[in-house]
């Protein structure tokens, strides 16, 4: 029988302990508070290559005799050779190649390093640079013309290549050599720059005469404004007045209708400027207003303002911009009459200058564009040309009949049957008000009841006949606002509001009873809270428990419940008997049980309704006890919030799936209340399913 003891390590076997891999122990860090010298990763790697042996380190090779220079050059040149052959396009393996020949002072071998890599890359204009400049820093000057006269010669669109040339030949003070080669460079037509060095050139010797017919050539090669204006500018320089007049006249003829033409007008009205001819200036700034598109000629009319301010007199100053911003909205308006906006810029010019007549012209042409379309977005820009023309005639020029004409033809032309507009209307009777004719704007206001009768109508001819003191007209003209919109909750409410400050209180109930006995509301909450509000003012407590009783018929909305609650909590009722200090405190006592008592049955209410017949509105039912709990702590002493607090629920973070289209996409979390009793239901059904298996089993055990 075979044994679970370990076999004897005498027969040859070998014991658990024999195979046993030993690991070694984990070294412990006792100190691990910082070293006092802090070593970087930097000075680790630096130590480590300084002790380095030195057969790791490449070998200093001491180049002692001519046999060992020669082997050295060789195995360069090798190393040199077999690089260009493995990557032949890489500019920068020539350059060094050439750049060691150099050094070793073998310069025809490096021209031929040089040659070589031009005939690889002849377009590197960078080779052509390097290979010059070598050939100058060691004083070969022929080698170095021959370079550049190529490099010239196939490059000739690089201007690198010209100024470094040129520059060459000026040091060695070859300048008629330096002038030929900007000669052969200006046969190219280079761009600005390569002629305004052309010209610094020759200045720099004094040479007027060749720099002014470089400039000839210049303007001719690139003919824009700039050009023009340096020309004029360099014969200003040298005291040429003449010159630099027929100059700025010559760009006029040839760049009248460039599109940067607004710079050489101003240029040369700046120029006429300085040498004191006011009024040349002044015709130039005329003339290019005439002729300069008014959207490119911004700077344009901000210089003329300046010049005219300081030459000028305000009147020639307002002349010259008032017209041609006319001639600007002139040009607008011919193209889109229908553009209101620009109408209204063109009206506010005119009024800025002050000529009626002109004023009322344009206010005509302007009234004269009615929309083509009878819609009223069309018409909502147009009608304040109207307004703005009424206003001007009554403000401004003062005059009362063609103000009240411009509201009259205002009006008649609106067509009313499909829409109108409730403020020409009211700024109508306005005006009549100012000029003490009330009979005039009631009858304006009452066209507007009959033609188009709006909510602002009503609310305006009510408020100016209360302000009137004319009761009995207010009214009446409630009753038509009621009749016209019965719906309207803002009216009743007003209404009311009158008879109560007038102290017709009944009057007032009735108002309120007819409106909440209206079939459609448009804010019915707003009435309901005004009423109640109304008979809480009034001390009537019964009623205000009937309004809300019939509110709570009509909905069982949770904010009535709450408004009832809360409106029974405070509704102590006032005592008429003299008591004294302490009696009045136990009386007051009582009321407040009271009112405590009716506050909890209305809750209870609540809570039995939301239980009942709306168990599914949770959030409402948990609402409805925070806020009976809050009451109950109110009351200190006399609350029960014990009681209230075994009703509260228990908060329950849910999720729920979501559904989409496309089919499931991902759930969402909400909040649960568990009610007590669904929790003693829920416990119940438990007990009873239990004892049912329980049942079960039994009976199954005896058969």
């Amino acid at each position: 029988m075979a044994s679970n003891k370990d076999p004897d390590p005498s027969l040859g076997y070998l014991t658990r302990k024999d195979t046993e891999v030993k690991l070694p122990r984990p070294t412990r860090v006792k100190n691990k508070t910082p070293a006092p010298v802090q070593i970087t990763a930097e000075q680790i790697l630096r130590e480590a290559r300084e002790r380095q042996e030195a057969e790791i380190r490449p070998p200093k090779q001491k180049i002692t005799d001519s046999t060992e220079l020669a082997d050295y050059r060789l195995r360069k040149r090798k190393e040199f050779e077999d690089l260009i052959r493995r990557v032949r396009w890489n500019t920068s393996v020539w350059i060094k190649y050439a750049q060691w020949e150099e050094s070793q002072k073998d310069f025809n071998r490096a021209r031929s390093v040089w040659e070589r890599a031009l005939e690889v890359d002849y377009r590197n204009h960078t080779l052509w640079l390097k290979y010059a400049e070598v050939e100058m820093k060691n004083k070969f000057i022929n080698h170095a013309r021959n370079v550049w006269d190529r490099a010239v010669m196939l490059l000739p669109r690089v201007d690198q290549l010209w100024y470094k040339y040129i520059h060459m030949e000026e040091i060695l003070g070859n300048v008629a050599g330096a002038r030929q080669i900007f000669e052969r460079w200006m046969e190219w037509m280079p761009d600005q720059q390569g002629w305004l060095s052309y010209i610094k050139f020759e200045l720099r010797y004094n040479e007027v005469e060749r720099a002014r017919a470089i400039f000839e050539r210049f303007v001719r090669c690139h003919p824009k404004v700039s050009s023009w204006i340096r020309f004029a500018k360099f014969e200003m320089k040298n005291g040429e007045v003449g010159r630099a007049r027929q100059v700025y006249e010559k760009a006029v003829e040839i760049l009248a209708d460039d599109e940067e033409a607004e710079q050489l007008f101003v240029a040369f009205a700046e120029f006429e400027e300085k040498c004191k001819e006011a009024e040349r200036a002044r015709c130039i700034y005329k003339f290019a207003l005439d002729h300069i598109p008014k959207g490119r000629a911004e700077d344009l009319y901000r210089k003329f303002v300046a010049f005219e301010k300081q030459h000028g007199d305000r009147e020639g100053i307002e002349d010259a911009i008032v017209g041609k911003r006319r001639f600007q909205y002139e040009d607008e308006v011919r193209k889109s009459p229908l553009n209101y906006d620009t109408w209204f810029d063109y009206i506010r010019l005119e009024e800025s200058v002050g000529s009626k007549e002109r004023i009322r012209e344009v206010y005509e042409r302007a009234i004269a564009n009615v929309p083509p379309a009878e819609e009223k977005r069309y018409w909502q820009r147009y009608i304040y040309l109207w307004i703005n023309y009424a206003l001007y005639e009554e403000l401004d020029a003062g005059d009362v009949e063609r103000t009240r004409d411009v509201y009259r033809e205002c009006l008649k032309l609106i067509p009313h049957e499909k829409f109108s507009f409730a403020k020409i209307w009211l700024l109508a009777a306005q005006f009549e008000i100012r000029q003490l004719n009330l009979k005039g704007a009631r009858l304006i206001l009452g066209n507007a009841i009959g033609k188009a009768p709006k909510d602002k109508i009503f609310k305006k001819y009510i408020e100016i006949e209360l302000q009137l003191g004319n009761i009995d007209r207010g009214r009446k003209l409630y009753e038509k606002y009621l009749e016209w919109a019965p719906e309207n909750c803002y009216a009743w409410s007003k209404y009311a509001e009158l008879e109560k400050s007038l102290c017709e209180t009944e009057r007032a109930r009735g108002i309120f009873e007819l409106a909440i006995a209206q079939p459609a509301l448009d804010m019915p909450e707003i009435l309901w809270k005004a009423y109640i509000d109304f008979e809480i003012s009034e001390n009537e407590f019964d009623r205000t428990r009937e309004l809300y009783e019939r509110l709570l018929d009509r909905t069982k909305h949770l904010k009535v419940w709450i408004s009832f609650a809360e409106f029974e909590a405070s509704a102590i009722e006032d005592s008429n008997t003299d008591l004294e200090e302490e009696d009045m405190e136990d009386f007051l006592r009582e009321q407040k049980k009271l009112c405590l008592e009716r506050a909890r049955r209305v809750f209870e209410k609540a809570i039995n309704y939301f239980r009942t017949t709306a168990p599914e509105l949770k959030e409402e039912r948990a609402m409805l006890l925070e806020k009976w709990l809050n009451m109950e702590a109110s009351f200190g002493d006399l609350g029960d919030v014990s009681s209230v607090q075994a009703k509260l629920p228990k908060k329950l973070k849910k999720r729920k799936q979501m559904m989409t289209e496309d089919g499931p996409a991902g759930y969402e979390e909400y909040i649960d209340y568990i009610f007590p009793e669904e929790t003693q239901t829920t416990n119940l059904k438990i007990l009873e399913a239990a004892y049912k298996w329980k049942k079960q089993k039994v009976s199954t055990d005896d058969d």
